[in-house]
């Protein structure tokens, strides 16, 4: 079976992925986890969401993946019979003592090994499987011919990212962040210092971050190689971010299943992933080791995206008008796009804007204000509007 995993950063982003094409989320709790700056779930949230998930006949993973010191131990027990009790489907762990506590509490929970564990070779592999790992999130650096070589050894599970941030140095290595700021980044804390702009004796800046992930031409060719779940990164992400990129993948990964993707399809997918980001991306590893086109060696412009116009609330199909709360400014005579994941992307102009009190207005400008404007097109609720892509 193929999986999407998406990523959830909270109830609001673990929603609109699962409607928008998500097989399975993954997220963290509000301890132990690697993005200590995401709202994250507490116990509470994390059993409605599982209870949420299943009801959609889908999955929900916990990360429980910093690198554990001892004043962690003692809570470290509690929160793993509470997750199986709970019935998640998975805990994502790097940490030899989490998989050890699993197997000591004989817990009944799927066991995934993180990307913090830099798993590039099947002897690696196979030792984890002895502790109990059933499925392997290679890590970010794993060249293609790694997770053929794993999966021939071990038949193992294999779950690779296929697209969002990288890491400059090797995942789950890094201590740049623990140098400069005194924060971990393999405790959740990562203040991304690759991403800092260095100036050294008044001579030209210089970064030294890779570019984003981005696998939309190697989808097929990773199935082939036994991969079983693909990664979306991005839990401190939007909800328009996750949309786009979930359903973007959704697509890609059904027309290769039915047989039907064609060198347009992933053209214009990728157009699209290229957009909705504000940093370039590239494939990296997969297929050879990044060179200077997969990196940014100097300054470079991330400008923030303002493709995202509004979310559909409600629409009335008698009087043939969306109510849609606006999350970027846009005006009377706009064309724009609406995306959902029940239909294919409707393309529009913008002939009216209405308030809630049914007053002509010519520009929405107030984020999250809720404005009416009529489409003759059958939208549904969560439908997103956003800019026409000229792609």
């Amino acid at each position: 079976m193929i999986e999407l995993l998406a990523p959830a950063g909270d109830k609001e982003k673990l929603e609109f992925a699962f409607l928008y094409g998500a097989d399975a989320v993954y997220f963290g709790g509000q301890d132990f986890s690697l993005r200590a700056n995401a709202k994250n779930f507490s116990k509470e949230e994390i059993a409605e969401a599982t209870i949420y998930a299943h009801k959609l006949n889908k999955k929900v993973y916990v990360t429980v993946n910093i690198i554990f010191h001892n004043e962690d131990i003692p809570l470290l027990k509690e929160y793993l019979l509470y997750l199986a009790a709970i019935k998640v489907d998975g805990i994502i762990a790097s940490d030899i003592l989490v998989l050890d506590l699993i197997r000591e509490l004989n817990l009944d929970i799927k066991v995934i090994l993180s990307t913090q564990a830099s798993v590039l070779n099947s002897y690696a592999a196979e030792f984890y499987k002895d502790l109990g790992v059933k499925q392997i999130v290679m890590a970010r650096e794993a060249l293609k011919e790694d997770i053929s070589n794993i999966k021939e050894k071990t038949n193992l599970e294999i779950e690779s990212f296929i697209h969002g941030a990288m890491c400059t140095s090797i995942s789950g290595k890094c201590v740049l962040s623990n140098y400069t700021t005194l924060r971990d980044s393999n405790r959740g804390g990562c203040a991304q210092i690759c991403r800092w702009v260095f100036n050294e004796n008044d001579e030209m800046p210089f970064t030294m971050t890779p570019k984003d992930l981005n696998f939309i031409d190697y989808i097929s060719d990773m199935i082939e190689r036994g991969v079983n779940t693909f990664k979306v990164e991005g839990r401190m992400r939007g909800i328009y971010y996750i949309a786009t990129v979930i359903l973007c993948y959704r697509r890609v990964i059904d027309k290769i299943l039915h047989n039907t993707l064609t060198d347009e399809d992933k053209n214009y997918y990728l157009k699209v992933l290229n957009r909705v980001a504000n940093r370039d991306s590239a494939p990296q590893f997969y297929d050879h080791l990044p060179d200077e086109n997969d990196q940014y060696y100097d300054l470079r412009n991330e400008e923030s995206n303002q493709d995202f116009l509004g979310i559909i609330k409600e629409y009335d199909a008698e009087k043939k008008l969306a109510i849609i709360e606006e999350r970027n400014y846009f005006k009377v005579g706009d064309e724009v796009e609406i995306i959902g994941p029940n239909h294919e992307t409707y393309k529009s102009k913008i002939t009216a804007i209405y308030d809630e009190d049914d007053k002509t207005i010519d520009v929405a400008n107030k984020p999250r204000m809720i404005i009416k404007v009529p489409f003759n097109l059958a939208l549904e609720k969560n439908d997103i509007m956003r800019v026409k892509l000229n792609i």
